[in-house]
């Protein structure tokens, strides 16, 4: 904690932070309801001047870990946004993915936090694991909008090449088939603003990312990004603490800064510029909306199909 606040001096001065100049703060990366809320204090009095009096203020939380105590030292210091790490409400599948928690403590900590004063409440659910059923999926959704919560972010494990899924394609389109009607069924509860987020309250933190904005990244492996140049802490956790100073720089080509708004642009709602196209890109843009694949309004294209994300950005960049 002490080197973070070492490395957080350097960077808002590297980043010239005025007063009331930062929007959003999101604590995570890990399981930060393990660290106790003094501990965050000397960070978040060295931001006070710095934050909006508006400002988002999310804690990433394990269900097992998100004690009373903790979520109200936590509330106290100005959080005002709890992310709960959920999985599912299946206590076999947490037991699969390696997960410490039941499905019993995941409802009991949100009621918590709820009780605590928070007004906005996520939870993140898994799918696309084996073992994963219609009626499995269908539970996890149904116990997670029994809860007060406005958010809900929904990850598909990654499969690599090589596995076995990757080699059976009756299997893979099967998930895929599975993956369609799950994603579907959350929009009917919550609207959609980002492949993998849902929510009647959109995550100006999540938006901030997608529309390119200046952020700090504070911590051993953490990513920041200014003007072009991304930052990149020590990954070793011993060595950041002996020098949080060491940061690795990457300044990015104008070739990857589009190609990368782009494809953020086409996986959220906030869309693709054409200021940012060049003539045969805009053509093909235009293509995919006369095919009905992407629609234009202001200056800008936008995909209500975030499944087709990847393949339109290619289309549009070839």
């Amino acid at each position: 904690m002490n080197a973070l606040l070492v490395q957080l001096e350097f960077e808002l001065k590297r980043f010239k932070a005025e007063e009331k100049s930062i929007e959003t703060i999101f604590i995570g990366g890990g399981t930060p309801s393990t660290v106790k809320p003094e501990l965050y204090r000397p960070i978040f009095e060295l931001l006070r001047p710095y934050i909006k009096d508006n400002a988002e203020i999310t804690s990433e939380a394990n269900p097992n870990s998100a004690t009373s105590e903790w979520l109200e030292g936590m509330y106290a210091l100005g959080v005002n946004r709890i992310s709960f790490g959920v999985q599912s409400f299946n206590d076999e599948k947490l037991k699969k993915l390696g997960r410490a928690h039941r499905a019993v403590d995941a409802s009991s900590a949100i009621m918590r936090a709820k009780e605590a004063g928070f007004k906005h409440l996520s939870l993140d659910l898994i799918y696309a694991v084996d073992g994963d059923t219609r009626e499995l999926l269908a539970h996890d959704l149904q116990e997670a909008f029994k809860l007060p919560i406005d958010h809900l972010s929904a990850y598909a494990l990654t499969i690599e090449e090589g596995t076995p899924f990757a080699s059976t394609p009756d299997v893979a389109n099967e998930k895929l088939a599975l993956t369609e009607w799950f994603l579907k069924s959350i929009k009917a509860h919550f609207p959609t603003y980002e492949i993998s987020n849902f929510g009647n309250y959109h995550s100006r933190h999540n938006l901030g990312y997608w529309e390119y904005k200046d952020y700090i990244g504070l911590g051993s492996g953490a990513v920041g990004f200014l003007k072009e140049t991304r930052y990149y802490p020590t990954k070793d956790v011993q060595a950041y603490i002996e020098n949080p100073l060491d940061i690795q720089s990457e300044r990015l080509s104008e070739a990857s800064i589009k190609t990368e708004k782009i494809f953020l642009g086409l996986r959220s709602i906030v869309g693709v510029s054409e200021n940012i196209l060049s003539k045969q890109e805009l053509k093909n843009a235009q293509l995919l909306v006369n095919e009905n694949k992407l629609t234009y309004k202001e200056n800008c294209f936008y995909n209500d199909d975030y499944l087709l994300s990847d393949e339109l950005a290619l289309f549009i960049q070839q």
